[in-house]
């Protein structure tokens, strides 16, 4: 079963918390046990899981990869978005996580992130649950 999630970012550079909307996904698939698949169709955009109870975390992760990937490169990318690119290649464009009991098998600490870096934008991402 797949289900299509539409967002709209409000930044450049974001993370969008979605667990509860991937969560949302496999309960309403009725898979207890399986796999769930999270995948961004956006050359610009991508999905990483990582901590979720302190928000400083996103930042000083925001922080780094404008530090390792800046935007005022002189990129050849005649759009002038190469950084963007750049950084949705680096979380990937793909997540998949245990599902076990109906649940996500997931870290106490975890969050399901949608990262943007061309941003605002209407977006969308797929779930897919196995």
């Amino acid at each position: 079963m797949v289900f299509e999630f539409s967002l709209k970012t409000t930044k450049s550079n974001e993370f969008v918390n979605i667990t509860g909307l991937v969560k949302d996904a496999v309960k309403r698939s009725g898979v207890e046990n399986g796999m769930c698949v999270v995948f961004v169709p956006h050359t610009t955009a991508g999905v990483t899981i990582n901590e979720n109870a302190d928000p400083n975390v996103v930042k000083d992760m925001l922080m780094e990869l404008s530090k390792i990937v800046p935007e005022d490169k002189e990129y050849r990318h005649a759009e002038g978005n190469s950084s963007a690119h750049i950084k949705a290649s680096m979380m990937g464009s793909n997540q998949t996580i245990i599902v076990e009991n109906g649940e996500l098998k997931m870290g106490v600490w975890q969050g399901i992130y949608f990262t943007e870096f061309d941003g605002p934008r209407q977006r969308k991402f797929f779930v897919k649950v196995m």
